[in-house]
């Protein structure tokens, strides 16, 4: 089948094919491992002064600590305090707590960051994604996109008045994948003529089925020329 193209404003959206069962996507049914990598700019993340540094370290030193004695209660409230810290500080957390075998920590740390607002949580998974841990940065998006539809209309359009395509693309990649058709449609309530390309390309870019799904899904919502 030859790709659709997206317009760029008023998309004229194809009659879909003969629809069979949707196949679940997502973070709790596959593994990034089963998908391809996707182009990343390789700009590379701002450098940590001396401080931040030494923070992390202390801060992981204390984790291990309270690990040790079972405080598992002062460790987690620790992990969601981390879970804010600049973005540009999580590629070093993830080095510093795998290191010390903390491993689970790094995951809870992961799960707290998905109640990240929408900007700083894409600027979180991008600076992972920009030093090389694409999983980790794809699993963040994907546990932090499940959220009401027009939070996420209102983030992609901030990010687009940012000129931040590169973010746009991550965020939108994951919600796809993850949410349904039709929670995807809602998101393009506040304004379709913007959001609706945007939405139809990345879910090209994920499958032909994704893109069949959110056409019909849109034009169910009233999305048509």
């Amino acid at each position: 089948m030859a790709p659709v193209a997206v317009p760029e404003a008023g998309p004229v959206l194809p009659a879909p094919p003969a629809r069979g069962g949707r196949t679940p996507r997502g973070a709790r049914f596959a593994g990034a491992a089963e998908e391809p990598a996707r182009p990343h700019t390789t700009t590379q993340p701002e450098p940590l002064d001396e401080g931040a540094r030494r923070h992390t370290a202390e801060t992981v030193a204390t984790l291990t600590r309270l690990r040790g004695e079972g405080r598992s209660g002062e460790a987690h409230a620790l992990l969601v305090e981390a879970a804010y810290w600049p973005p540009a500080r999580f590629p070093l957390l993830a080095a510093e707590l795998h290191g010390a075998g903390l491993d689970a920590d790094w995951a809870t740390l992961l799960w707290e960051a998905a109640s990240l607002p929408a900007d700083r949580l894409v600027a979180a998974a991008d600076a992972l994604t920009v030093a090389g841990r694409t999983a980790d940065g794809r699993q963040m998006l994907r546990q932090g996109v499940t959220r009401p539809a027009p939070e996420i209309g209102a983030a992609v359009l901030g990010l687009a008045d940012q000129g931040r395509g590169r973010e746009i693309g991550a965020l939108l990649d994951a919600y796809v994948r993850v949410c349904a058709p039709e929670e995807a449609a809602r998101s393009a309530e506040t304004d379709p003529e913007r959001l609706v390309p945007l939405l139809l390309r990345a879910a090209r870019d994920v499958s032909d089925e994704c893109q069949w799904d959110l056409v019909h899904a849109l034009r169910v919502a009233g999305f048509t020329p």
